[in-house]
């Protein structure tokens, strides 16, 4: 790790996410390599490399900044009106803080394994405590605004959306060259918006 002060680290740290931030936008995590990333911040591969030892660990960091500004929103959630939100109001809400939240459910649908398999340690810990946190709002907003839940049922509820969320990103964004694989295979789908796949799962678990 480069030893300088730590708002030189964060700052260079986030300058690196930043540029791969951009490249993710049009390019596949496959061809994105350090050398690509390199090519769009005023850093070469060795000097990227004194902040992030591998490309896995650039996209881990930003799966982290993604968790956070999600966690973001769902404090503004948390902090709302509990005697105003119903559930249909509580679906309503988190659905549209993931429609507005692509790049994580980008991420989410990655093969997530080897990218917390190729990271050192400790960035693996910081990035969970962002996951951490997001299980912890979304606890926490059932709890108040759906008192008449249990514990039990607020954790199975957690334990199959989280799961879900995985999943939500390759239904809602598809190609045009998937929908044309799927024209030519004769299969009969219908495409949903991440709003609508994520309200229509939320409203469902919580009895709506």
């Amino acid at each position: 790790m480069f030893k300088g002060t730590p708002e030189i680290v964060t700052q260079r740290r986030e300058e690196i996410v930043g540029a791969c931030e951009q490249l993710y936008r049009t390019m596949s995590f496959r061809d994105i390599t350090l050398k690509e990333i390199g090519s769009v911040t005023s850093f070469s591969r060795p000097t990227i490399y004194n902040y992030f030892h591998t490309k896995e660990e650039i996209f881990l960091a930003l799966f982290e900044r993604e968790y956070d500004r999600w966690n973001a929103e769902l404090e503004e959630i948390l902090g709302g009106d509990g005697e105003k939100y119903t559930k249909k109001h509580i679906a309503e809400l988190i659905a549209g803080s993931l429609e507005r939240r692509p790049q994580l459910l980008k991420l989410l649908s990655m093969n997530n394994f080897d990218m917390e398999e190729n990271s050192r340690e400790e960035l693996l810990a910081s990035f969970k405590r962002a996951y951490g946190r997001s299980l912890e709002l979304f606890r926490k907003i059932l709890e108040k605004y759906c008192p008449e839940m249990s514990a039990t049922e607020i954790e199975n509820v957690t334990y199959i959306f989280f799961p879900f969320m995985f999943g939500i990103y390759p239904y809602a964004e598809v190609t045009e060259k998937q929908k044309k694989a799927m024209e030519e295979a004769e299969v009969d789908y219908i495409y949903r918006s991440i709003y609508e796949i994520t309200y229509s799962c939320l409203a469902r678990l919580l009895g709506e």
